[in-house]
């Protein structure tokens, strides 16, 4: 088909709407304590692996996710949701975009065939898997910062039209990525009569040091597909944190290309040789399904599948609707695994193209049992047939020059840190303007910093906002004048930057002319844990949990988040103290919304075997309760359990969240 005759690419705003749930408030507390991350290696792990892979696996891991706050404000009870999408369309693929999720792909719509490419969720429902918290299951993700998925899962970003190689409309996303502190922009460009969209992806360090990157692409698909990779190694990652290379398909007498047949959630990073054109597929029993490929920066290759066993059965259950039908991801990025980060230098960018497309290949060759070699080249052929990996290369090369074409109309607006980072460095990135209308009122008190060298104090009092902790906002928090306001940020970014006896000592002074002090309070108690002060720790948790109801000035959303995160804190620490009278104090003094919250049930059940009455707490499970942010591979709930089973009881199935075999 000629350009002429094919239909124009167009790009609009829509809506989508499908049951969901609000994110909900973040954690007007500083995350302090050191990353949950499942992705740890045993020392056992680390031996024999590749030189740079091994060094990647050691370069800057992170630390926290300061300066972003956690998301957990979420529920479970869904109620029709209207989202904001953009619509990139021509006669070949709809794909529709949720530029306030974190421009999530939703989905990727094959008109001639009639078939959707990617697994679309049915619903929306935030769970904690993301590094602060919510995200959510299905589409493609775009996921950079570091290991684990994106602080901008659940967070808008910007969106503009921009004039695409071919002429056309191409829809340009970016943000400021603040972990890494980074800007990065996703242009999604669908030429005419394309069944391929084609993705240019571009990360800039605009700083004066080299920094950290991880990206990988993440594309959601029905498990019952088939995924096959120019690949006949992988790195298999357990969630025992046990990291091995095996054979591909098949170790263990299982063929692992088929998600289904393993039983526990898994990893499998692929070896793609060098010189090897980098491409990952799912295809269904009849061959039909989806492939990504990419020019050859873009290295790495995985499946990740969640198995056939009783927690990953549950987990598809949680992240989606019950009998919907579940998914497993394919990803494309920077490293081999995702335990890895790649340096980018002092003024450097990354720059690559991925192409998305419906591929269909003889179903004989694909699901071929005996051969891996004729399943692998049956579908690199027709992946040659219908993208050759000249035509990836050439794309690259025609979208290249216009990575730094300026916006045209503005489709949606993304956060202010932006604008705010561009403000203080001065920053020129062509192509990605942070301007600054959209700074907001998280960004006031450090324009104010830039401008006057002080943060202001409130007029009144309420939860402090977010903190910035980059070396050079340390150093101008340094300078200013020591004020409690500042005194509360500095400690907070001196801890991050683990200077922890100055922020202690920031904190305390702090606290000698500040009008509001559960905020110092809580950071003092987080010192005092992390120092093993586990009786002064419960002290300070008191006194902050009393202070901060004494302050609230209402039920809104700020104050009733505060009291929840804070008092969950507190009970925590006063039960690790074994003071169950003060933590039923704090229970006490909860609002009952937050008590009847799942999170919060087990934090009762776990009161209740404090103070002695495990069959009150048996009943709390009996009753049954939803712990809406329960943490991606979390044991919490079976192991409270083990304090109230009888002998031989198994946990109960909507309990069962097990990510690995269980220890005996």
């Amino acid at each position: 088909m000629t350009d002429s005759q094919a239909e124009r690419t167009t790009l609009r705003r829509d809506v989508l709407t499908l049951p969901g749930v609000a994110v909900g408030a973040p954690d007007p507390l500083p995350p302090l304590r050191p990353l949950d991350e499942l992705h740890e290696l045993d020392d056992r792990s680390k031996q024999g692996m590749p030189r740079d892979m091994a060094r990647q696996i050691g370069y800057e891991k992170l630390r926290s996710v300061l300066p972003e706050r956690l998301k957990n404000g979420y529920g479970r009870e869904r109620a029709p949701l209207t989202l904001d999408t953009l619509v990139i369309e021509n006669d070949r693929l709809r794909v529709t975009v949720l530029p306030g999720l974190g421009g999530r792909i939703h989905s990727m719509f094959h008109k001639p065939t009639g078939r959707e490419l990617l697994y679309r969720n049915p619903v929306f429902q935030p769970a904690d898997f993301a590094l602060n918290g919510a995200w959510f299951s299905g589409g493609i993700e775009w996921n950079i910062g570091a290991t684990g998925h994106t602080t901008l899962s659940c967070a808008p970003l910007h969106a503009a039209r921009v004039t695409a190689p071919d002429g056309g409309d191409m829809l340009r996303l970016w943000e400021w990525e603040r972990l890494r502190d980074l800007p990065f922009q996703v242009d999604l460009w669908l030429p005419a009569g394309s069944d391929f969209l084609h993705v240019g992806v571009r990360i800039r360090n605009p700083h004066e040091r080299p920094a950290p990157v991880y990206w990988w692409s993440n594309i959601a698909v029905p498990e019952e597909h088939r995924v096959l990779a120019p690949a006949d190694e992988a790195w298999h990652f357990g969630y025992e944190r046990s990291l091995r290379r095996v054979p591909v398909p098949e170790f263990d007498g299982v063929d692992r290309t088929y998600p289904l047949s393993g039983e526990y959630p898994a990893d499998y990073f692929y070896e793609v040789p060098d010189g090897q054109r980098r491409w990952i597929a799912a295809l269904d029993d009849d061959g039909h399904g989806l492939v990504q490929t990419s020019t050859d920066l873009l290295r790495g290759r995985k499946l990740f599948l969640w198995g056939h066993g009783a927690g990953g059965r549950r987990w598809q259950e949680w992240l989606t609707e019950p009998g919907t039908g579940g998914y497993a991801e394919i990803q494309a990025g920077l490293a081999r695994t995702q335990l890895e980060h790649v340096r980018l230098d002092a003024e450097g960018e990354f720059a690559w193209l991925e192409s998305y497309g419906p591929l269909s290949a003889a179903p004989d060759a694909v699901h071929s049992a005996e051969d891996w070699a004729a399943a692998r080249g049956e579908v690199e052929e027709c992946l040659e047939a219908a993208l050759p990996r000249a035509d990836v290369d050439a794309a690259y090369e025609a979208w290249r020059p216009h990575a730094d074409t300026e916006p045209g109309e503005v489709l949606a607006a993304g956060s202010g840190w932006g604008a705010l980072e561009v403000l203080r460095g001065d920053f020129k990135l062509p192509g990605t303007p942070f301007d600054e209308s959209t700074l907001g009122p998280s960004q006031t008190p450090w324009i104010d910093l830039l401008r006057t060298g002080s943060i202001p104090e409130p007029r009144r009092v309420g939860p402090p906002g977010p903190t910035l902790v980059a070396p050079y906002w340390r150093d101008m928090l340094e300078t200013a004048p020591a004020q409690p306001l500042t005194e509360y940020h500095l400690g907070v970014a001196q801890w991050h930057a683990g200077d922890l006896a100055q922020a202690v000592r920031s904190w305390e002074r702090g606290l000698e002319l500040a009008p509001s002090l559960w905020p110092l309070l809580r950071c003092l108690a987080v010192a005092d844990q992390e120092a093993g002060h586990r009786e002064r720790a419960a002290d300070r948790y008191a006194e902050a949990f009393d202070d901060l109801c004494q302050e609230r000035r209402d039920d809104g959303e700020a104050w009733t988040a505060a009291t929840a995160a804070l008092g969950r804190e507190a009970i925590d620490a006063l039960l690790a103290a074994r003071r169950p009278g003060p933590a039923r104090a704090v229970w006490d003094r909860l609002h009952a919304a937050t008590r009847a919250r799942g999170r919060f049930r087990l934090v009762e059940a776990r009161l209740l075997i404090a103070e002695g009455d495990k069959e009150a707490a048996r009943a709390v499970f009996d009753e049954g309760f939803e712990v809406a942010d329960l943490r991606e591979g979390s044991e919490a709930i079976a192991e409270l359990w083990a304090h109230l089973a009888a002998p031989g009881e198994r946990l109960p199935d909507q309990y069962d969240f097990s990510m690995r075999p269980r220890e005996s």
